[in-house]
């Protein structure tokens, strides 16, 4: 393989990495906001449940 298509090869993969870290934090902050809406913290004040 020449060089100039192991480099675009290494930038793709590197690429595709950060792309799937950053998509599977968005899913689990979404799953983590929507399994208990009532338990986000609003401006520094206590939960609105006690379980929270």
């Amino acid at each position: 393989m020449k060089p100039a298509g192991q480099k675009r090869l290494a930038i793709s993969a590197a690429l595709a990495a950060v792309l799937l870290f950053l998509g599977a934090n968005a899913h689990l902050l979404t799953v983590a906001l929507q399994s208990q809406p009532d338990c986000r913290e609003t401006a520094g004040a206590m939960p609105s449940m006690r379980s929270c």
